[in-house]
């Protein structure tokens, strides 16, 4: 959706994916340059930060949507699923961070972003996803570190959502159990979360920040 939308209004994307699949050959159709990439491998983000320095001369925003949601009782090794959870969401945005950085300083823009997307846990802690949580954690304290490091040239921020769509196969139990956790009881949507990263992209002034997305589950 954050992909389509940025092409909807002439911005030049360009992304990733772990595997083939019809929304990845629908965003190249449109003109998006992808590049496939599993970032639990250490050796490819790498090689997609000599990809990207090879076609790009300048970024405009660099946007760390990659995720996964690996419970505590999968079929791993603790160590694993920890490993696994800290690798993706934040090994790997501080790599491409460090490495990408002066792509974005060489935008033409006044100013270039960092996003991370986040998770609403990180504040607040999961009894069945504690390696997600922490890893979440790690991801937000990166929010703050690199913008830091890297202004005032660019700008680092974090959308964190909770509740934003339900899956096809969640059932009306889990549903009203669900919002009935926000305020707001219903969900953000994803034009929401478009808004969100929008507001940060235009912004001159805001960096590390985390925008929280949650209906206002903090106050119930």
């Amino acid at each position: 959706h954050l992909a389509h939308g940025f092409l909807d209004r002439g911005y030049p994307v360009i992304g990733t994916f772990r595997s083939e699949r019809a929304g990845v050959r629908e965003l190249r159709e449109r003109g998006a340059v992808l590049y496939e990439c599993d970032f639990y491998d250490e050796d490819q983000p790498s090689r997609l930060v000599e990809s990207v320095r090879r076609d790009c001369h300048g970024l405009r925003a660099l946007i760390h949507n990659a995720s996964d949601w690996l419970p505590d009782n999968a079929d791993l090794d603790p160590g694993e699923i920890f490993g696994r959870m800290m690798r993706v969401h934040a090994g790997a945005p501080y790599e491409l961070n460090l490495a990408l950085a002066p792509l974005l300083e060489a935008s033409s823009g006044e100013v270039a972003d960092i996003v991370h997307v986040g998770d609403y846990v990180s504040g607040r802690g999961s009894r069945k996803h504690i390696a997600y949580a922490a890893s979440k954690a790690a991801q937000d304290n990166l929010t703050l570190s690199f913008a830091a490091k890297l202004a005032p040239g660019i700008k680092v921020n974090s959308v964190a959502p909770a509740l934003i769509l339900f899956n096809e196969g969640d059932g009306a139990g889990y549903r009203e159990k669900a919002l009935a956790k926000s305020l707001m009881q219903r969900e953000g949507g994803l034009d929401e979360f478009r808004h969100a990263v929008d507001y940060l992209l235009d912004s001159r002034y805001v960096t590390g920040r985390i925008l929280h997305l949650d209906g206002g589950r903090h106050l119930k």
